[in-house]
């Protein structure tokens, strides 16, 4: 039970900072939740904020995010969930919009445009970094290494070849491995259509972001890029490269993005609108349904689900890697990567400080005019 249970002022103060400092995506946003809600403040105990993480970890769309509305939830009920979801996200959003505004305009100048294919041209490398980091955990969970091993091929090759229907193939896998286990009742896979032009095609792409994506956050990346740069044109590839490397550097989850992506289609209202719809099943899922969490972690279709999805998921990360390296312009970008990607896979450097430094670089190339910045 909740100790020394927190008032919402407490709570808008301390998931607002977290929501300030958390950079460098899940792992820091769990770490940071820890030491505050087990570790410093005592309010829950450790296995139940452990119990917490693979529940949320079972749930499609950012875990973070969810982990952070339901420690909130379990102190101060739908009040303290939205009030310590909403402090959680807004600043992160606050910042990837004004971002978007500089480094997605018509006509920045030369070392703005610098800075942004400098730090685009690392986001390849940093796909590969996020799928190899989640392989280990993932492998150890398999009952079938050969079936483990499909699932990532067919997800790598569907992100490489026909991203936007990456969503299938993730429910797919999905529905394959509980069907194999032979449970007996098996999830019916909804058909959507997916709308083609406006509102509609922005609120589709959100949705899937935020309810159908199941892994890492970067999976969000190739379930993006076809519809909103080769279906709707919203972005340009370097745009498209550029939005991604917004998300990682800005504190909070990875799925802000799609604000970017947002804030190209329709500006600040359409990146706010992005925003609402991919969060709003994260707040639906919890404040919904948090008090059955531990019933969620203990049930056989939900993990045999999440078996076949997620080894699929991080099949796409690294496959988004083949598309968003083919989205690069110019042979210095390609050098870059080669440096992004000795720096994250072999040195182990931070994702946010190695496409920072990489963004500098870039900046000080367009403004020496040493290369040129389309």
């Amino acid at each position: 039970m909740a100790r020394d249970e927190p008032g919402l002022a407490t709570i808008l103060r301390e998931w607002g900072r977290i929501g300030c400092i958390g950079f460098g995506g899940p792992p820091t946003h769990i770490a940071l939740l820890r030491e505050l809600c087990v570790e410093r403040r005592r309010w829950l105990d450790p296995a139940e904020f452990e119990d917490a993480i693979a529940a949320c970890n079972l749930l499609p769309g950012p875990a973070s995010t969810q982990l952070s509305i339901y420690c909130a939830w379990r102190l101060r009920g739908v009040a303290g969930g939205v009030v310590g979801g909403l402090a959680f996200i807004v600043p992160g959003l606050v910042l990837i919009l004004a971002l978007s505004a500089v480094f997605l305009a018509n006509a920045p100048p030369a070392w703005i445009r610098g800075a942004a294919a400098g730090a685009g041209a690392g986001v390849a490398a940093v796909a590969v970094q996020a799928g190899l980091s989640l392989v280990p955990a993932s492998r150890a969970r398999a009952r079938s290494l050969l079936r483990w091993a499909g699932y990532v091929v067919l997800g790598g090759v569907a992100a490489a070849t026909i991203g936007p229907w990456l969503v299938l193939v993730l429910l797919g896998c999905g529905l394959t491995e509980v069907a194999l286990r032979n449970v007996t009742s098996i999830a019916a896979l909804p058909v959507f259509a997916a709308p083609t032009a406006g509102l509609g095609a922005l609120a589709w792409v959100a949705f899937k972001v935020g309810a159908l994506s199941y892994g890492g956050g970067f999976v969000i990346v190739p379930l993006m890029q076809g519809d909103a740069v080769h279906r709707d044109h919203w972005l340009t590839d370097g745009q498209f490269l550029n939005a991604v490397a917004l998300g990682q550097v800005t504190p909070g989850p990875v799925v802000h993005t799609v604000a970017a992506v947002g804030y190209a289609a329709a500006g600040v209202g359409g990146g706010l609108f992005a925003a609402a719809i991919a969060f709003s099943p994260s707040f639906a899922f919890v404040l919904g349904g948090g008090r059955w969490f531990g019933v969620l972690r203990a049930n056989a279709q939900a993990r045999a689900f999440l078996d076949g999805a997620g080894p699929s998921a991080i099949g796409a990360i690294l496959g988004s890697a083949v598309p968003l390296a083919a989205a690069l312009g110019a042979w210095w970008q390609y050098v870059l990567l080669g440096v992004a990607a000795a720096a994250l896979l072999l040195l182990r450097r931070s994702v946010v400080l190695t496409l920072v430094g990489l963004g500098v670089v870039g900046a000080l190339l367009a403004a020496t005019h040493a290369v040129g910045v389309t």
